[in-house]
């Protein structure tokens, strides 16, 4: 930050506005309140990159190149349709002619390797420059393709038209106050902190960044320009359960709605305009993003909108029609991922061919050298490792659950009688890919917002939980919620946990029930070897779950660990290695590099659990009541993983048969006493040979006859 903070009270002055950025987006048609957006409905929400990225999403360059797209003249006003259509020209040009200069170097390659003329020789440099810019301009349009062409961000450019300076936030607030509009808010009421940052690619003026409001200010700041390309909507729809209610959220943008909608005359530049159009954008953007966590687990809430869609807005505006359209593609959709996620059964009916294409594609993919894969034993660290080893937290907990339990489907008696044996019979890719998929069902259903406030659901670290165990007395830890008391939290998480914690347990059952040693290690040498495909296949949450069923402590004494081949058993450390990386990283590791836009990913539930409450660590509020939002954002940027992750499911094709074996053994175990079961198998006791046994007592006997003489 390159300036200090200042406030921003309700009688700041207006800022130096460019011209050009003042132009109003041609989207023809005179009726600015009668459905704001008429072409491409759907797609409102900036997404989990807009949370991630920020301003940074898209730099400067971008931005002014878009501005320049579809016009002819500097005074011609910006046409979204001849953007498309100018930007899908360029970029079919510039690649055609990247593809044949690829074709004239290739030849001209072989030319030199077939004679010896320096004419070739030296147009190959100049060539290779050439292919270079040709490749760079490529990958700008591709660029700026991703800015302009999907649905989404067209509706973000839609959206930031009916954007306000800062200088009308005050209007905001007023526009929806039932008292006398002319009254100006107060300072506690509307209190924007900024600072200063300087361009990193130019020396121009700073932008001013937001860096604290109250809960009033940062609802109010949702309506100013550039909110939805600088992510704040985004971020703001992760986190604001922090210092509002879902109640209070929707009533503050239907008061603004309604109030606009009584006028009686509005003028397509007023600031009331505005207001009201981008009030519905903002309702659309947070229907879209949030309907699982917000309105599907509060029937008040949908009803409330919906009843004021129906009676205020349908009949003046036919933008409500859509709205309430949303909505039931919205609640149908929840319903029809729910049915589908309870079985993947119906996936082998779908095209196999193509499932066995993408399968293939992914292997191919997933065969790359894993990044993190750390030296094995006590070797030498490398300067990568050693740059990441710098630590957060210490070792991770086992959850805590308060009277949670869910239940598995599917019947048993198959799955007793085989036993473990079916497990060696598979190959270990099948095992994992499988083990996957299962993962998968669960990581799909939940959204970023699940893993906000967790202290208040339980979910401790394992310092906390050992003394808690160890304690003699009864001590009531007192519950942190984060949340407002009246906010509705949906527990999902729970069911993460829960899950994670069952395959960990059924990992332990298996082994301590095997009856002969030469299954025990067998097995052992199978989850291990699952966990490594796992691991390097980016399912981190599989992989973690199975080292934490061997790391049981009734699991690690068992002998025949002894027994284990050490190739196998430098495993153990290996995961323990990528335990350690999740733990003393950064909570954006997941993120680095390039391998998380090709390679799915299954995160740790826990782990960024465990991340997500080191950020809420600390007082969220400042001195004067007002929230701090680069505390905010930080949160907002490690949640939005989830869906980055979401984008880019594995491929694999399901197993039925094996699918059901599983669940069915991890069912059969999942509130299992791993000590009780371990009891019962004399497999998992140190054999002592009876002439030994002997000599001891002897021994003993001599030793003790000893101290009386």
């Amino acid at each position: 930050l390159q300036s200090n903070s200042y406030c921003i009270g309700p009688g700041f002055a207006r800022e130096n506005i460019e011209p050009e950025e003042e132009t109003m987006i041609n989207l023809g048609g005179n009726g600015y309140l009668a459905s704001p957006s008429l072409p491409d409905f759907n797609g409102c929400s900036p997404g989990w990159s807009s949370a991630f990225y920020g301003a940074e999403c898209f730099d400067s360059e971008v931005h002014g190149y878009v501005k320049n797209l579809g016009k002819q003249k500097s005074s011609e006003s910006q046409n979204i349709d001849a953007k498309k259509v100018e930007l899908e020209q360029l970029l079919m040009m510039e690649t055609k002619n990247y593809r044949k200069t690829i074709k004239f170097y290739q030849k001209l390659l072989q030319k030199e390797q077939s004679s010896k003329g320096l004419e070739t020789k030296s147009m190959l440099p100049k060539l290779r420059r050439q292919l270079q810019e040709m490749k760079s301009k490529v990958q700008f349009l591709e660029l700026v393709k991703k800015y302009v062409q999907a649905s989404q961000t067209l509706q973000m450019m839609y959206a930031e038209q009916w954007g306000v300076e800062s200088c009308v936030l005050p209007t905001v607030i007023n526009n929806g106050r039932t008292d006398n509009m002319d009254v100006a808010p107060t300072d506690e009421s509307l209190l924007l902190y900024y600072s200063t940052e300087k361009h990193q690619c130019n020396n121009q003026n700073g932008v001013r960044v937001l860096q604290a409001a109250t809960p009033l200010g940062l609802m109010a700041y949702l309506y100013s320009r550039n909110a939805f390309l600088e992510g704040y909507v985004q971020q703001f729809l992760y986190t604001f359960r922090y210092f509002c209610t879902q109640e209070e959220f929707l009533q503050f943008l239907l008061d603004r709605i309604s109030s606009a909608l009584s006028s009686a005359s509005l003028e397509p530049s007023t600031a009331l305009t505005k207001i009201c159009n981008r009030s519905f954008y903002i309702l659309q953007a947070w229907v879209e993003d949030c309907y699982t966590v917000d309105f599907a687990t509060n029937a008040d809430l949908l009803c409330t909108l919906k009843e004021f869609i129906s009676s205020k807005v349908v009949p003046l505006n036919g933008y409500g029609e859509r709205l309430l359209s949303l909505l039931e593609d919205a609640s149908t959709r929840r319903n029809d991922s729910s049915h589908q996620c309870s079985s993947m059964d119906k996936c082998e009916e779908e095209g196999e061919e193509d499932g066995k294409t993408l399968h293939s594609l992914c292997k191919k993919l997933s065969e790359d050298n894993f990044n993190w894969k750390l030296s094995k034993g006590v070797g030498p660290i490398t300067q990568y490792q050693r740059e990441r080893l710098y630590t957060i937290s210490s070792v991770l907990p086992k959850p805590c659950y308060n009277s949670f339990t869910e239940e598995f489907r599917g019947s048993l008696p198959k799955a007793d009688e085989v036993g473990p044996y079916l497990l060696i019979e598979y190959s270990t890719q099948q095992l994992c890919s499988q083990l996957t998929l299962l993962q998968q069902e669960v990581f799909q259903k939940c959204h970023p917002v699940h893993f906000l406030n967790s202290r208040a659901l339980g979910v401790k670290d394992k310092c906390v939980a050992v003394q808690k165990a160890l304690s003699t007395e009864s001590v009531s830890l007192k519950v942190c919620n984060l949340f407002l008391s009246k906010c509705i939290q949906d527990q999902y998480l729970l069911q993460l946990l829960k899950y994670a914690d069952s395959i960990s347990t059924w990992i332990a059952a298996e082994i301590v029930t095997c009856h002969t040693s030469k299954l025990q290690v067998n097995l052992l040498s199978k989850f291990l070897l699952i966990a490594k495909c796992c691991y390097e296949q980016r399912n981190f949450a599989t992989a973690m779950q199975i080292l934490s069923g061997l790391e049981n402590l009734i699991v690690r004494q068992l002998p025949a660990w002894k027994i284990l081949p050490a190739k196998v058993a430098e495993i153990m450390e290996e995961l323990k290695a990528v335990e350690v990386v999740f733990l003393k990283s950064d909570s954006l590791c997941l993120m680095e590099g390039e391998r998380f836009k090709t390679l799915p990913t299954i995160p740790s539930a826990h782990v960024l659990a465990m991340h997500v409450q080191q950020l809420e660590t600390g007082g969220f509020t400042m001195t004067n009541g007002a929230h701090k939002w680069n505390k905010l954002r930080n949160i907002a940027k490690v949640v939005s993983q989830v869906h980055a992750f979401q984008e880019n499911p594995y491929t694999y094709t399901p197993d039925s048969k094996l699918q059901s074996y599983l669940r069915q053994r991890i069912t059969h175990y999942k509130d299992a006493d791993i000590s009780a079961l371990a009891a019962d198998n004399c497999t998992n006791f140190h054999q002592i040979p009876a002439e030994k046994h002997s000599r001891k007592i002897q021994d003993t006997l001599r030793r003790m006859k000893a101290t009386f003489q």
